[in-house]
């Protein structure tokens, strides 16, 4: 048969029985050795004469009394101990019960106040703030999930129909069914590449390849990539940049990737006569910003937090029928923030157009960790 194991209440009120026990033993080699002796003494010098009646009776008084007295503390202790046991169960109990909650999937298990001192509250504190972050990260999770199986549901769904009708004879190979099953794929193969590049970058995986590159040329690259696809639309497309801007220690191909992301999604919600300008410019102590402004649809207030989530569709900056995977401008920042930069979204509203702001540091300070946002 298992030992079952003391727990810390068991633990913490025997410590403090041994911590009575001994105290008491001291106390009571000390009253049962000593203490007759010196009370003796005083009384011989008291002038009550040896061995007299007197004198006996009185020190069998201080005996009995020191027993009581003893007994009386013994007594105390063994309740105050037990009391302030029961006082620290309770709440390691409901911490218990909470944590085991938790490891059944109850992300919503909260611990109350328990009013069993400041460590205990801290600990409490602490289980609370780790049960809401694993739900917010369950739930983006499920979401994360969903929206991916809706992602790729419609691709695989019509290559299933084509390959169904070939193998039936109901249709037949040419040009038109090879474009069409060969977009479905790459539409597939481009979402797997996306959540790969995104899931590298936040959990900091992406090697950069990092070189000083010139602004203006990282910009006009970008620029001159995606001139005729905004010249189909009847889309102006501006470059903008400050003679200052200097240099920028990134890597080429990544932070081209970015700004591909944010010039098609711009894109992707300015209407025919819009204009889209890509500007850049040196902030403070060499910090560099980088605008993608578009006068295209723009996002509501209570939607800009969420712009960077992945497959988010609150906003019209996610909306599936503009197209895209969803994920473009997760990956943007994901990729911004392993160079030690940052990427934020601003507009006045819908229908007033959005800019979205890239900020790198200077080439001395790029190496540097980004800092973590808390969530």
């Amino acid at each position: 048969m298992t030992r079952r194991p003391r727990g810390l209440v068991s633990r913490f009120l025997l410590a403090q029985l041994l911590v009575v026990a001994a105290s008491l033993l001291a106390a009571v080699v000390v009253a049962s050795l000593a203490g007759p002796a010196i009370f003796h003494e005083h009384l011989i010098m008291a002038g009550h004469p040896e061995n007299s009646p007197e004198l006996l009776h009185v020190e069998q008084a201080y005996r009995d009394t020191n027993l009581i007295t003893l007994g009386v503390a013994l007594g105390t202790a063994l309740v105050v101990s037990t009391w302030c046991s029961r006082r620290i169960r309770g709440p390691l109990e409901r911490l218990t019960e909470a944590a085991q909650g938790m490891a059944h999937g109850r992300y919503d298990t909260r611990v109350p106040a328990m009013g069993a001192g400041a460590e205990v509250e801290a600990l409490a504190s602490s289980f609370n703030t780790m049960a809401a972050r694993l739900r917010s990260t369950e739930d983006t999770r499920r979401r994360m999930l969903s929206d991916l199986a809706h992602e790729m549901r419609t691709p695989i769904a019509v290559l299933t129909v084509y390959c169904e009708a070939l193998q039936d004879g109901v249709t037949h190979w040419d040009e038109t069914t090879s474009e069409l099953m060969s977009e479905q794929l790459a539409r597939l193969t481009r979402l797997v590449d996306d959540i790969n590049d995104v899931s590298r970058a936040e959990e900091g995986r992406i090697d950069l390849d990092r070189t000083e590159q010139p602004v203006g040329e990282l910009l006009r690259s970008a620029v001159e990539a995606h001139r005729e696809g905004y010249a189909a639309k009847g889309v102006a497309l501006e470059l903008d940049v400050d003679e200052s801007a200097g240099t920028v220690d990134v890597d080429r191909q990544r932070m081209g990737q970015v700004l591909g992301n944010l010039l098609t999604n711009a894109l992707r919600h300015t209407p025919l006569g819009g204009k889209v300008i890509l500007r850049a410019a040196r902030q403070g102590p060499g910090q560099i910003a980088i605008h993608v402004a578009d006068t295209g649809d723009g996002i509501s207030a209570e939607h800009l937090s969420h712009v960077f989530e992945r497959f988010y569709r609150g906003d019209t900056a996610r909306d599936r029928d503009h197209g895209g995977s969803g994920i473009g401008l997760t990956i943007s920042r994901a990729l911004v923030e392993a160079h030690g930069g940052s990427l934020t979204a601003t507009s006045p509203g819908p229908g007033h157009g959005a800019v979205f702001t890239i900020q790198l540091p200077p080439p001395q300070l790029a190496d540097l960790p980004p800092a973590r946002e808390a969530h």
